[in-house]
C-alpha cells in the first residue's frame, strides 16, 4: 500500500524517512499523505528531517494511474505535491534530502524544497522533464527552479526540460554534493545531524526571511494555476 511506502525512524535528533514502494517511489495521495503525518511527528521529536529513496531511485515523479486520468484528478494530485513541497520548502527543521539514483519530475521538486541535497553518483537522470513530454511545468515548480537552480542553468532546466547527470546536477543546482551510493546515506545523515545542532528558532526564522518572498509569490498564483490545470500531468 502506498501509505506504507514511507517509514519512518528516529535516529538521535533525525528523523530519517525511508522512502520505498518497491517500484518507481512515486508520489501518490497516500504516500504524500503519509509524508506529511512523518512530518507531523517530526516536528514534536527530531531537530532535523533526512528523505531517502530506494537503491537506484529517489523518485520518478507522480502517481502514473492518476496523472493519465487527467482533468480534476491530475488537478488533485498535483496540488496535493505542491502543499508538500511548499511545507518541505519553508520547514522550521533542517530538511536534507539523499537522492538514491534517478529524480524527476516530482522527485526533482522534492529536491528543490530541501535545504541540503546529496546524491548517489552513478548512471542517473536529475532534472524537471515536463516540457519534454509535452506539459505545462506548474507555476510553483518554476518559482522552486528559480530560487535553488544557478541562473546558468534555469532556462536549461525548465523551459528546455534538460535532465542532469549526477555531477551535473550539482552545477545546476538540484544537488549540493555526490558520493559513492555505498557512502550516501551516511553522508547526508551526517549533514542532517550537523544542521541539527545550529541553534533556533535562528535557523528557522532566517530560513523563511530568505524564502518569503518565492512562497509569497507561490501562494498568489497556485489556485489559479492549479484551476487551469485540465488536462495531463504538470509535474
Amino acid at each position: 500500500m502506498a501509505q506504507d511506502a514511507v517509514r519512518y525512524e528516529l535516529r538521535d535528533a533525525v528523523a530519517v524517512l525511508h522512502f520505498d514502494d518497491g517500484k518507481a517511489n512515486a508520489f501518490s495521495h497516500g504516500a504524500i499523505e503519509t509524508l506529511h503525518a512523518h512530518l507531523d511527528r517530526a516536528d514534536k521529536d527530531a531537530k532535523a528531517v533526512l528523505l531517502t529513496g530506494r537503491p537506484g531511485r529517489f523518485s520518478g515523479g507522480f502517481d502514473l494511474a492518476v496523472m493519465r486520468s487527467g482533468g480534476d484528478a491530475v488537478r488533485g494530485l498535483v496540488t496535493a505535491g505542491a502543499e508538500l513541497f511548499l511545507r518541505m520548502f519553508a520547514l522550521p527543521q533542517p530538511n536534507v534530502v539523499a537522492c538514491t539514483g534517478h529524480a524527476v519530475a516530482a522527485g526533482a521538486l522534492a529536491l528543490l524544497a530541501a535545504d541540503a541535497r546529496f546524491g548517489a553518483r552513478g548512471d542517473f537522470k536529475i532534472g524537471l522533464n515536463e516540457v519534454g513530454i509535452g506539459m505545462t511545468l506548474p507555476v510553483f515548480a518554476v518559482e522552486l527552479a528559480r530560487h535553488r537552480l544557478s541562473k546558468r542553468h534555469f532556462q536549461r532546466a525548465t523551459i528546455q526540460a534538460e535532465l542532469y547527470a549526477p555531477d551535473a546536477a550539482v552545477d545546476a543546482g538540484f544537488l549540493d554534493r555526490v558520493v559513492n551510493p555505498e557512502s550516501l546515506f551516511d553522508a547526508a545523515f551526517a549533514e542532517a545531524a550537523r544542521l541539527a545542532e545550529l541553534p533556533q528558532p535562528a535557523f528557522a526564522n532566517t530560513k523563511a526571511s530568505a524564502r518569503a518572498a518565492t512562497l509569497s509569490s507561490i501562494r498568489e498564483t497556485l489556485e489559479e494555476d492549479m484551476r487551469k490545470m485540465t488536462q495531463g500531468p504538470a509535474a
